[in-house]
């Protein structure tokens, strides 16, 4: 191992079941603790960052309440993206250099003050972004590259549909999709909510007092949308058959409305639309590899430019992680929740 002097222990977060309790749920979280953990060592192929900030996701929270298993072999330390400097080089790792400013996408770990993480999902810090914002863009702009770019085969002049748009992956999509010559309609669950999303380049729908339905038909004059990004799926699945268009492509990434819903076969067969879903976090290391890839080459050139804002909402420290949670999940919060260390 090539790299700095290190120390053996660092400080780290760790999800700790309620006493009287053998495991997390949704009723009873788990306690959010800081605590001492060994620093760990870099095997062949991978890197040690030192890391200065780490994104809050949804995943991280579902985990807390024991809906997220933990991929095999995976550190049961939340966070799945980090910004920071390489601090060590395993064996055989020759494209980075030790001080070297970098983000990565990770299947955990992000909540200590070390992380290691195969090198082929670690990448440049954007220019021109801080560690603050490096951290909050990673793993958003991975997962809408991999679901809208690659998964659903965008094209410019798409219609594409954001549900959840006025959170971290909802105003990195809407971003992103107008960026690269795309036509973003944006779901939230308040005007103000709803005026951000059409800030940020988007047709937006109020879905507490405006049917969603209708009005995407009123605002594609029928043609419906061309790709769903979808973190609610449930009880939205037969409104999103009704608004996709022919030959669309449904993208399911999260289940905030349910983990079922009824949908009209009929329909789906008739307009020869895809259904598919997604998860980032349990891919290969060569499979985020690959989609980080794009990221660089497509999307890091518009956050260099200013073309997309990383739209960081508040920091906290790693001691205040249970804070930061609560922020998080606040109805009013627009934007990534970002710790820093």
């Amino acid at each position: 191992m090539k790299g700095m002097s290190l120390p053996s222990q660092m400080q780290a977060i760790r999800f700790i079941p309620q006493a009287g309790t053998e495991k997390a749920t949704k009723d009873a979280p788990a306690d959010i603790q800081m605590m001492e953990h060994e620093v760990p060592t870099p095997l062949a192929g991978e890197v040690l960052i030192k890391v200065e900030a780490a994104g809050i996701n949804n995943a991280d929270l579902l985990q807390r309440s024991g809906g997220y298993n933990v991929p095999e072999g995976a550190s049961d330390i939340p966070g799945l993206e980090v910004a920071g400097k390489i601090a060590a080089l395993g064996e055989g790792v020759t494209a980075w250099d030790v001080d070297d400013r970098v983000c990565a996408l990770l299947a955990g770990g992000g909540y200590a003050e070390y992380v290691a993480v195969d090198a082929r999902q670690v990448v440049p810090v954007p220019e021109q972004l801080d560690v603050t914002e490096a951290a909050g863009i990673v793993e958003t702009a991975a997962t809408v590259w991999f679901n809208v770019f690659m998964t659903a085969q965008f094209q410019p002049g798409d219609w594409v549909l954001i549900h959840g748009g006025a959170g971290g992956i909802g105003t990195t999509a809407i971003q992103m999709v107008k960026a690269m010559g795309g036509k973003p309609i944006a779901t939230a669950g308040s005007d103000a909510k709803v005026e951000y999303t059409e800030f940020l380049g988007a047709h937006g729908i109020n879905y507490r007092t405006e049917n969603f339905v209708d009005r995407v038909h009123e605002i594609t004059d029928g043609h419906g949308v061309d790709i769903i990004l979808d973190i609610i799926a449930g009880h939205y699945a037969d409104d999103n058959m009704k608004v996709l268009a022919h030959r669309g492509r449904w993208v399911v990434i999260g289940t905030q409305g349910g983990i079922k819903g009824e949908v009209n076969f009929l329909r789906m067969m008739a307009k020869q639309a895809v259904l598919t879903g997604n998860l980032l976090r349990p891919r290969t290391a060569a499979e985020k590899g690959e989609i980080l890839a794009g990221v660089v080459e497509h999307i890091w050139p518009l956050l260099a430019d200013g073309s997309i804002d990383p739209l960081i909402a508040q920091s906290f420290p790693l001691a205040e992680t249970a804070a930061a949670y609560e922020r998080f999940s606040e109805s009013d919060r627009v934007g990534k929740i970002v710790l820093t260390m």
